[in-house]
């Protein structure tokens, strides 16, 4: 369970990572200033030469490569909502690195995400017998 919970971390360090810098790239690019196809154009050409979006990128496809081991080994009904924890932590990264405003209500949703992954696992430990209990119920004589 520990090493699961590890790598959903690293994941989610990886996503906020990510989000830091796509937020930042975007905000590096021109306007578009008519939907046709030669701003159009320009403007993809800037993205992908900007090196704040390819890093997003970058840390985005980590993430989603520990999001495919995660499902691989335990059930999406407790691996998925505990990416919401990447709201917590993208919320933390955009106020001490992008400088952002959260407001009490924000911080309180994320108390509230907070308190709904800690539900999460909580729920997942109930679900698996604890080592020695499994061992005991294993050796001990059925009745038939």
């Amino acid at each position: 369970m520990w090493q699961l919970i590890a790598i959903l971390l690293t994941g989610l360090v990886f996503e906020a990572i990510g989000v830091v810098f796509l937020s930042k790239g975007l905000k590096q690019l021109p306007a578009l200033e008519a939907f046709q196809p030669g701003p159009l154009l320009r403007l993809v050409g800037a993205g992908a030469t900007n090196p704040s979006l390819l890093l997003g990128v970058f840390f985005e496809a980590l993430f989603f490569g520990c999001l495919l081991v995660l499902m691989r080994r335990s059930d999406v009904s407790f691996i998925w909502p505990l990416t919401s924890l990447g709201f917590v932590l993208t919320t933390l990264a955009a106020k001490l690195f992008l400088q952002e405003q959260i407001s009490w209500t924000r911080w309180t949703g994320v108390c509230l995400i907070m308190a709904g992954a800690a539900l999460i696992t909580w729920s997942e430990q109930q679900k698996r017998p604890h080592a020695p209990a499994a061992a005991a119920a294993e050796t001990s004589p059925r009745a038939f």
